[in-house]
């Protein structure tokens, strides 16, 4: 496909270089009852692999996706194929034990090779590369921070130098490099998957909405459409869990935004793949694009629906690789939505023993990639019995103490917090003054009201109240869509559910 040309300054659109490279098989749309062994929800990465693995088990699969596949956080990502997941090995001895963090490794280790053998296997073309990643510092805060890590690394056994200089010409003060990690093209190698999954007889349907489960012991997909899929289990791998109310996950899982930018620049890439630990923090690697290649920096992350102006996010990326490599034309710019758990271990397995025919995995914490191939190949040893050693470490049922009581009051609190304020908050804004592609919060009969005027002047007035739990939504100019504070509900711009926890639309008013 041919990329997006442009000039110097930001692209007007958003559009991610993962999906415009690459012909996405489409689905057509569940129009009757079926009856399989498992039921898949989400198109993504997880839920594909699940999908996979399980067919090649023997077992009778379908995939519902809501919308379209490979249109959320997996078309979406920087697609880092890597245990070096930031900050993580230090506070995770010290909030678990060198056990927890030693699995956590070798989870990942695991699930690294496993993509490297599919693709050897399948002769998969993906943009596959072998690269050292890199977390480095600019700071004394985050040269500490780095000392730290590096001798978990050293307990652990993880490979790994210590460092004062990268290869790239960034300024650093000190740098934690993890040797032989790797980087692809997901939707290159997940696409691959989809063709190997229909010749197994997995039945995949996209714009097909789950909206329930019921009698989780003999589990009954419902479908927004009113069709139903009866099946023995039910993976949930749709982000965030479409039956949360289950789970509590909407006072477990926190949820961020991050933005990234693809720009041409006259530098060569030296290699690697590179994350900051300072704030803002910074992510840089590089991928293959016809006879050149493209820089890809992104960071900018902040809570779902507190953002502020997120045009601005992207710009502090641009102007970060203007000044640091150059950057000469921007060709692409995205935004991704990820989950943090509790304890910052994804849940992974059944909701509990007492609902063990429905498994979910989420709470990937932006290493997706990884996180995902191995949430797959857990949840396919244990729809199939087998035994495998991570299922306790990362049961979704999990609960410790020390590491869960006060991250849950600090995040509910937070979202108790935006519940008030939002209802509270006026605006001086008026309808008037909203400008064409654009929208905004003015008060309508006393009652707060989102306004979206289309190009071509056409309003939308809708109620700004999240039909998940009630708080109040906030517009993201840069995405164009109203995006939750509270749990991460995102909607279109006129008002359609784009990301759950929230089912439901919001409510449409009287356009004007």
């Amino acid at each position: 496909m041919e990329g997006k040309k442009t000039d110097s300054n930001m692209p007007p659109y958003t559009e991610s270089f993962w999906r415009d490279t690459v012909q996405i098989p489409s689905f057509s749309r569940l129009d009757r009852d079926l009856e399989v062994d498992v039921g898949i929800i989400g198109g993504g990465i997880t839920g594909i692999i699940s999908a996979y693995l399980l067919a090649k088990e023997g077992y009778a699969v379908t995939l519902l996706e809501a919308g379209s596949l490979l249109n959320g956080t997996t078309g979406h990502t920087t697609a880092k194929v890597t245990a070096q997941h930031g900050l993580i090995y230090h506070e995770l001895i010290e909030r678990f034990n060198p056990t927890t963090a030693s699995a956590y490794y070798q989870f990942n280790l695991a699930a690294m090779e496993w993509i490297k053998q599919i693709i050897e296997q399948k002769q998969i073309v993906c943009d596959f590369s072998e690269e050292d990643a890199y977390l480095f510092t600019n700071s004394e805060g985050g040269v500490n921070s780095l000392i730290e890590e590096k001798n978990a690394y050293k307990q652990l056994g993880i490979d790994h130098d210590y460092i004062e200089e990268v290869p790239i010409d960034i300024p650093v003060e000190a740098a934690l490099r993890m040797n032989k990690q790797y980087q692809f093209h997901p939707l290159k190698f997940l696409t691959r998957l989809l063709e190997d999954m229909e010749s197994l007889g997995v039945q995949i349907y996209e714009n097909t909405m789950a909206i329930g489960v019921e009698d989780p012991q003999n589990p009954v997909i419902q479908t927004k459409e009113g069709h139903q899929v009866l099946c023995q289990k039910v993976v949930e791998a749709s982000h965030f869990p479409f039956t949360d109310a289950r789970g509590g996950f909407s006072t477990r899982l926190y949820p961020e935004r991050s933005y990234v930018t693809a720009v041409r620049t006259k530098q060569p890439y030296p290699g690697g793949m590179y994350a900051s630990v300072d704030t803002p923090m910074r992510s840089i690697r590089a991928v293959p694009y016809q006879d050149e290649t493209l820089w890809l920096i992104g960071g900018e992350s902040h809570k779902t629906g507190k953002g502020g102006e997120t045009e601005a996010h992207y710009k502090a990326l641009i102007d970060y690789a203007r000044e640091h490599f150059s950057a000469e034309e921007v060709s692409y710019r995205w935004s991704s939505q990820d989950l943090t758990t509790l304890d910052k271990l994804p849940y992974i397995g059944p909701l509990s023993d007492r609902q063990s025919n429905i498994l979910v995995a989420t709470g990937f914490r932006k290493w997706g990639m990884t996180l995902a191939a191995g949430a797959a190949k857990l949840i396919t040893d244990i729809i199939s019995g087998k035994k495998n050693r991570f299922q306790k470490i990362f049961a979704p049922n999990r609960f410790h103490p020390k590491a869960h009581l006060k991250a849950f009051a600090k995040f509910n609190a937070d979202s108790a917090k935006e519940l008030v304020k939002g209802k509270m908050e006026g605006s001086s804004n008026t309808i008037e003054n909203i400008p064409p592609s654009q929208a905004g919060i003015v008060r309508v009969e006393g009652q707060r009201t989102g306004v979206y005027r289309e190009e071509n002047g056409t309003l939308h007035l809708i109620d700004t109240t999240c039909t998940h739990m009630g708080c109040e939504v906030n517009w993201n100019q840069a995405e164009k869509t109203w995006d939750c504070p509270c749990h991460g509900s995102r909607f279109s711009a006129t008002g359609e559910v784009l990301e759950g926890p929230a089912k439901m639309p919001l409510k449409q008013k009287d356009n004007r």
